[in-house]
């Protein structure tokens, strides 16, 4: 990427997303925001089957870079007008949203602490699992702010209104093993295992069914729909699975008896 705060390498179907600015803990910065966004561009033009999130060095992500030497000089009060916007505006709600509809996978290999906008980062993988070194903090309120990224309509919905509000509220950080026993995350593993581990399984879901992106949006959407809107919405992404190769595939190795051979398509 242009600024090399983001390494992105290609692992066979799997794309590889590393942040990369550990002396600030991979902390979210102008220049790290721009090479993000080059990095998710070249995800999508390329032939990858999922994205496997991680941070180089001893964090995940320690959230947004209050002492960014690189960021362009705000104008609060024109913020409020509406005049111009804001990072959240401008780059993180886009982001987030943008990794929610992703048509493949997206996991997340959390390393050390994931903090602020960090931790939403963390959280926006459909599989997330952590080194028994991770932790996660809702650090807004130690610095007078609310809750953003994200993290205020994941939170609730992942653990529950009365863990999530401890979280916003005390701005505790929380070990990685109380994460999984909460089921904010999938899985915990030794720090040294984290990425063959999240590699292995990202690997696993590079080789599944195109439809795997259907699933993903699906379950995303279950969160907000009725009912009645999500029954719509599995008949309208079956009819579309039922339309692809893999599909075709899928049924011709189990009449045969063998292991199906997706292909993504």
């Amino acid at each position: 990427m242009k600024h090399d705060r983001i390494r992105l390498e290609f692992h066979d179907k799997v794309a590889v997303l590393t942040l990369n600015d550990p002396s600030v803990l991979n902390a979210l910065g102008y220049l790290l925001k721009q090479d993000m966004t080059e990095a998710l561009d070249a995800v999508d033009a390329s032939d990858a089957r999922c994205l496997l999130i991680t941070g180089a060095g001893r964090a995940f992500c320690s959230g947004a870079n209050l002492n960014d030497p690189n960021r362009p000089p705000r104008d609060r009060a024109a913020e409020l007008r509406g005049e111009v916007k804001s990072d959240l505006e401008a780059w993180y709600n886009p982001t987030l949203i943008r990794l929610r509809n992703m048509d493949i996978p997206v996991v997340t290999a959390i390393n050390g602490i994931a903090a602020g906008a960090g931790m939403s980062l963390a959280l926006c993988g459909d599989i997330k699992i952590a080194a028994k070194s991770a932790s996660f903090l809702q650090a807004f309120a130690r610095i007078g702010l609310v809750q953003d990224a994200g993290s205020s309509y994941v939170l609730p919905r992942l653990i529950g209104m009365a863990r999530a509000m401890e979280l916003a509220l005390l701005a505790e950080r929380l070990p990685a093993e109380k994460a999984l026993e909460w089921g904010m995350i999938n899985r915990l593993v030794d720090d040294a295992a984290l990425m063959p581990e999240a590699l292995a399984l990202a690997n696993a879901l590079a080789n599944g069914p195109k439809s795997l992106g259907m699933i993903r949006r699906m379950a995303w959407a279950s969160l907000d729909n009725t009912l009645e809107q999500q029954l719509e919405l599995e008949v309208r992404e079956q009819k579309r699975a039922g339309m692809t190769e893999d599909h075709a595939e899928g049924v011709a190795a189990f009449k045969e008896k063998r292991q199906a051979n997706f292909s993504g398509r």
